[in-house]
């Protein structure tokens, strides 16, 4: 595979549940070391992508390509093979949805490496070793999930991520449970994962948060992708009303977009 070939390329993707369309005709592509923020309101379809991607719910249309590889019509049997390789990992809002309460957090860092083959005392030098890349000390290895803060739990839970060195980290609303301090630790460290080659894709409601670290971003509204682009073109010049009125909304950036009475006048048109 190409270096600068995509690890993820989604292509008109539709996704179904019953008669209603959760996704209608969405494509797009993630490169190596690029961060990919997927914007959208609740019930927009950004948690659905990410299912769709993962395999949790099946595609009615499109096509999906993994690093290569065409996953759209993997059995059960197929993707548990991918995701015992690691190739694609996921993080939790609440990371304690992904972080068993009676495991150690060195039990769940190494428990995707010893699924693997890899040695006992090799996978805990790896837990030591994604525990500081996410700035957490390893006397934590020890500690149940309840014995953490929030904050340190969701640096655990993208150390878990990290653990089998995937080629796309999908992160789903990692910072909305965080206070500002935590919040900010995250981001940062989502920095770092982009400098040294991850590709991340950071599903939030915040435009604010994803715009201080993602490369381009993705609008979804209502099951659609309106708006896809490079960061700054996006912020500073919306091309889709939803848009408009998401960068209108978000504090660090509404000033130099639409002012009040525009952002009114969006609204009415979205809400009618």
């Amino acid at each position: 595979m190409s270096s600068d070939a995509p690890l993820l390329q989604i292509s008109g993707l539709d996704v179904r549940y019953g008669r209603r369309h959760a996704l209608r005709d969405v494509s797009l592509r993630v490169s190596p070391g690029e961060t990919v923020g997927v914007i959208g309101e609740t019930g927009s379809g950004k948690s659905t992508l990410a299912r769709a991607v993962l395999g949790l719910v099946p595609a009615s249309a499109g096509q999906i390509l993994v690093d290569g590889e065409d996953v759209t019509r993997y059995t059960k049997r197929q993707w548990r093979a991918l995701r015992r390789r690691g190739v694609i990992q996921y993080v939790f809002q609440d990371p304690l949805r992904s972080l068993d309460p009676e495991l150690t957090i060195s039990d769940s860092l190494i428990e995707p490496l010893l699924v693997q083959g890899v040695a006992r005392g090799d996978a805990v030098d790896r837990a030591r070793l994604m525990l500081a890349r996410v700035q957490l000390d390893d006397e934590l290895l020890g500690r149940l999930p309840s014995g953490l803060s929030g904050g340190q739990r969701q640096r655990v839970a993208v150390a878990r991520a990290l653990v089998t060195d995937p080629a796309v980290i999908i992160l789903d609303e990692p910072v909305s449970a965080l206070d500002a301090a935590n919040r900010v630790q995250i981001l940062e460290i989502l920095k770092d994962l982009r400098a040294a080659g991850v590709a991340l894709i950071f599903i939030s409601h915040d435009l604010g948060s994803v715009a201080g670290v993602a490369d381009r971003i993705a609008v979804i509204y209502q099951g659609e992708l309106v708006e896809d682009g490079p960061t700054h073109r996006v912020i500073t010049a919306p091309e889709h009303v939803y848009t408009r009125l998401l960068v209108s909304s978000a504090p660090m950036l509404r000033a130099a977009t639409v002012d009040r009475a525009e952002r009114q006048a969006l609204r009415e048109l979205l809400h009618a």
